[in-house]
């Protein structure tokens, strides 16, 4: 399927601004880093302490963020989740025996806080684990007469807890009058149920708990795979075609890298796993989408095409302008759908991909190309030194022969 059919654009002549906004960007993103001491990373390189809590009434972020520095050190950060009741905690890196207990602080916190109605004595319906529930309610049960066998007990509590964690209720109950459409949930276990358990305000959907050691090794090995991936392509390329192709092609894509790390400076978002797994995904992308316009360029020469090699590499990347829009612009579809709908836990992900698309699909031709012609125009210039110094030599070295006069 073809898009355009015999285009006859001018790439190469109209290069110009597209590596000035390559320049620009790239010093952007440097200043940045440079400015804010390097990427932000997540808790996955740096350790700490995500908390994701849905909220029956959601607080402010700020409130959040000023109850939690109240009793946590270190830097605290509170994200609104657009469109849910869910905010994402995070706690900054701190040593490895404090995080044992930053989980205990933070539900502390927010309980102390947010929980303002709760009654100590009575077990958090909306935190509590099927376990705890059904230990509860065992003795309360038996002496108000509705005692069950550990199997009914066991069941009636899974029952509970599995009701509180699918939708529509996503882990919160509001009310434990809702409990009455539990299957196995009589009046009379309703009642024990509203004596020794209450409905939060909240619930904990996530903890994630990463140490500063297990974080420092984690991003020293991202860096490596992105350094390995680079230099096994480079190979891989100069293997396949020429060594100034692998050199291109390696360009490029470090400049798609380097660009997208910039923008995530800029907009202060952070880096974590699933942004390096995104890179990894763009630097495969890129790297593909530059070996098409590669391969038609070596394909042409091979033909024996007339005109420049300028010329050339025109007409290849007109030759595979259908395929490079076809695919380019449908995964850029999808990376944004990703980005729109796909939710904050996503965010660093899907914006790392759309970012990278648009960045991958123009330095294929607005980097890689112009390198390979630089350089073709640079060896060709000294082949023609070369030959006229020969020739220049030649000359001086034929002697005018003397005639008789």
């Amino acid at each position: 399927m073809e898009i355009f059919k015999k285009t006859n654009y001018d790439f190469i002549g109209n290069m110009w601004p597209f590596i000035i906004l390559s320049l620009l960007l790239t010093v952007a993103g440097l200043v940045s880093l440079w400015l804010n001491g390097g990427p932000k990373y997540g808790i996955d390189f740096i350790g700490g302490a995500f908390m994701d809590v849905n909220f029956i009434n959601r607080p402010p972020a700020e409130a959040i963020r000023s109850a939690l520095r109240q009793k946590i050190s270190g830097e605290i950060e509170a994200q609104e989740v657009s469109g849910t009741q869910e905010v994402l905690i995070q706690t900054g890196a701190r040593d490895d025996k404090a995080l044992q207990i930053a989980r205990g602080d933070m539900i502390a916190t927010l309980n102390a806080n947010f929980n303002k109605n709760a009654n100590d004595q009575k077990l958090d319906l909306n935190q509590a684990p099927q376990a705890t529930l059904a230990d509860r309610l065992r003795d309360p049960l038996a002496r108000a007469g509705a005692g069950l066998s550990e199997d009914q007990l066991q069941a009636l509590s899974k029952a509970i807890t599995g009701f509180r964690d699918t939708s529509p209720h996503s882990g919160l109950v509001s009310s434990l009058d809702q409990l009455s459409a539990v299957p196995g949930v009589t009046p009379k276990i309703l009642d024990v149920i509203k004596q020794e358990c209450q409905a939060g305000n909240f619930a904990i959907r996530s903890v994630e708990i990463v140490g500063p050691k297990i974080g420092a090794d984690l991003r020293q090995q991202a860096i490596n795979v992105v350094l390995i991936a680079l230099a096994a392509m480079l190979v891989y390329i100069a293997f396949r075609f020429e060594w100034i192709y692998g050199v291109a092609a390696v360009i490029a894509v470090f400049h798609d890298t380097i660009i997208t790390i910039g923008l995530f400076s800029l907009f202060h978002k952070q880096i974590d796993l699933t942004v390096i797994a995104a890179l990894l995904t763009l630097v495969g992308y890129s790297m593909n989408d530059t070996i098409v316009t590669f391969d038609r360029i070596r394909e042409n020469l091979k033909l024996g095409v007339r005109g420049t090699f300028t010329d050339i590499v025109n007409l290849s990347v007109n030759q595979t302008l259908s395929r490079t829009i076809l695919t380019s612009g449908l995964t850029f579809l999808t990376a944004v759908s990703l980005f729109i709908w796909g939710g904050q836990v996503l965010s660093g992900f899907s914006f790392a991909l759309v970012i990278g698309i648009m960045i991958g699909t123009y330095s294929s031709i607005f980097v890689a190309c112009p390198i390979l012609i630089f350089w073709r125009n640079l060896a060709e210039g000294r082949a023609a030194q070369g030959r006229s110094s020969v020739g220049d030599k030649g000359i001086k070295a034929a002697k005018p022969v003397k005639t008789a006069k």
